[in-house]
């Protein structure tokens, strides 16, 4: 078992090259979003997020292992993630080398630095609680980003659960799936073993990540294509947990 102590230390030293290279690279990817160079602003932020997810196992020995990865497509795909840390955040970044835009709180945006990066490159913002426009938002600009290659990435849970819990889908991606026709990939993963969404404390371990086959939406309803990936969610984070206790 981890000493607290240890611990502390490595999660300080893993949040102190988080913060100093963040604050090093915001500049960069704001001045070259200003210069209407979204897509290398982008590049430059997955740059970052890999250095991260490698500081990440160098000082707090989090790891991860990719089940299912034969399931990426090559074609843009819609993608529901599960939603426990800010780990997957970083890490679904580098799950593939194509360009990715993000459905997020547009006050999201306003977070220092990070938020700033994340406006920078080209992500569908929508108001909490504005309902039908923001769910009119994620289809319009999602298909026009799907349309034009991008992955389209959506926890569809909306906010972060503990591991163990879960959350009703909303609706907006699936509406996104309906109207498009695009593929749905679903994405499983224990995270917030490691990395949990509250707290300061990381426990060193290996994250599991499962990725499922793509799911043919060009027949389905926004409800149905919820309900089937819901039920490969609950299935496969069964099968993670159980394995994993």
């Amino acid at each position: 078992m981890q000493n607290p102590s240890v611990g502390y230390i490595r999660s300080a030293l893993f949040s102190l090259g988080f913060s100093v290279t963040l604050i090093i690279i915001t500049p960069v990817v704001l001045f070259l979003a200003a210069i209407r160079k979204p897509y290398l602003a982008y590049w430059k932020m997955i740059a970052w997020a890999k250095f991260c997810i490698w500081w990440l196992r160098i000082t707090c020995n989090i790891k991860y292992v990719i089940h299912g990865k034969e399931n990426l497509p090559d074609e843009p795909v819609i993608v529901f993630s599960k939603h426990q840390s800010t780990w997957e955040t970083l890490f679904l970044n580098i799950l593939t080398k194509r360009h990715e835009s993000w459905v997020l709180k547009s006050e999201l945006m306003q977070v220092p630095f990070f938020g700033w990066c994340m406006g920078a490159i080209r992500p569908i913002p929508i108001v909490r609680g504005s309902g039908r426009n923001a769910l009119k938002k994620i289809v319009e600009m999602g298909k026009q980003y799907l349309d034009e290659g991008s992955w389209v990435m959506i926890f569809p849970e909306g906010t972060r659960t503990a591991p163990g819990e879960k959350k009703p889908f909303a609706i907006g991606g699936a509406m996104l799936a309906a109207a498009s026709k695009y593929p749905v990939l679903p994405v499983a993963h224990n995270a917030g073993s490691c990395w949990p969404r509250r707290g300061f404390l990381k426990r060193s371990g290996t994250i599991q990540v499962i990725i499922g086959k793509p799911i043919d939406t060009s027949e389905m309803t926004a409800k149905e294509i919820n309900r089937v990936t819901e039920e490969w969610m609950e299935k496969t984070m069964q099968t993670i947990e159980t394995e994993t206790n």
